[in-house]
């Protein structure tokens, strides 16, 4: 914490916007690592205080439930910490969704997925911003990329990388049957100063054009909206929720440089073939969850096995049980790999 205080004490620090930036969350990070030590401490106080007051024949059963239950979240949250132990796990990342075949109603269910990620940073404090968002034909999306910006982001939604799954009455089918939708979510980690990742120019193609769906009007009178092509791996970013072309480009190459760092370390990670298998048709059979509001209702990750049967709070936001079951099994599945390199 020290280091960090001097750090943050050094009156050139700001002349560098992104070590400024880099400085203040390692010292808001140590400073909520303090904070939560603190109230562990008096929450063990308190507990230890009701069973002398249980001991004296004071009826406190309700008093110490609810501050177990405190305890138990906090303990679990702190578990889920220790478990991202990745190189990127501790950045923020930067989420993109895509319907699958099946017109309005994947595009719908993108919509829906998109709600409940923003829901889920709100839950978490953290912050996010559009990138860019296509919206559909009828209703719902095309596509949509956002920066989840927040300590370990990156790390709690790699769970979500692949195929999401939705079951349910259609609300654009006047017969009311039941329908099937697919969308994919892939997840970067947004890359910062540390990191080097050199773009050629002869590598990429930039195009502008005019901003259109979300974000106000202003946004829609010029061609402030930037595309870039990466050619050697295919990678196509937009950025359009800025007025200026200028910072949509520079957004733009921001995203593109932490998705072309996010194919490298793919590359790197295929011998397993983790990544990979999480990529499949976006389409029946290949799904991570499946979402099932009709004719039962449950959330099913079909990876862990964890399952929910309360749809609603899951998709307004609630993926906690889903994240920390994903980040054991990872833990698990790395500890029988080291064992099996071991032999």
């Amino acid at each position: 914490m020290a280091e960090v205080e001097k750090e943050a004490a050094d009156p050139n620090l700001w002349g560098n916007p992104e070590n400024s930036q880099r400085v203040m969350r390692e010292r808001k990070r140590l400073e909520d690592a303090l904070a939560t030590d603190k109230d562990l401490s008096r929450r063990t106080d308190d507990i230890t205080a009701y069973f002398d007051l249980a001991k004296e024949g004071e009826d406190i059963t309700a008093d110490l439930r609810r501050e177990m239950d405190q305890l138990r979240d906090i303990v679990e949250k702190l578990e889920t910490e220790t478990l991202l132990s990745g190189d990127s796990d501790r950045l923020s990342a930067i989420v993109t969704i895509h319907p699958g075949a099946g017109g309005t109603e994947s595009q719908d269910w993108a919509e829906m997925l998109l709600r409940m990620y923003l829901r889920w940073a709100e839950r978490q404090g953290f912050e996010t911003t559009v990138n860019d968002y296509q919206p559909g034909e009828e209703a719902g999306l095309k596509s949509v990329t956002i920066t989840v910006a927040g300590q370990d982001a990156y790390g709690l939604l790699t769970s979500e990388i692949g195929v999401h799954r939705l079951v349910r009455i259609s609300p654009f089918d006047q017969a009311k049957r039941r329908h099937t939708s697919f969308a994919s979510v892939f997840v970067s980690p947004e890359i910062d100063e540390s990191i080097e990742v050199i773009v050629k120019p002869d590598d990429i193609r930039t195009d502008t054009y005019r901003s259109g769906g979300k974000g106000g009007q202003h946004v829609n009178t010029t061609d402030s909206a930037v595309r870039i092509t990466h050619f050697p791996t295919g990678i196509v970013v937009s950025c359009q929720n800025e007025r200026s072309q200028h910072k949509n480009r520079e957004r733009a190459m921001k995203i593109l440089r932490s998705k072309i760092y996010e194919y490298e370390l793919e590359k790197k990670r295929a011998a397993s073939q983790k990544v990979e298998d999480s990529k499949l048709d976006i389409d029946f059979g290949s799904q991570i969850r499946s979402y099932v509001l009709h004719p039962y209702r449950m959330v099913k990750d079909h990876r862990t096995k964890f399952e929910v049967g309360d749809p609603d709070r899951v998709l307004d936001g609630d993926l906690k049980g889903f994240i920390r079951a994903y980040l054991l099994m990872r833990r698990s599945e790395s500890k029988g790999g080291d064992s099996a390199q071991s032999a």
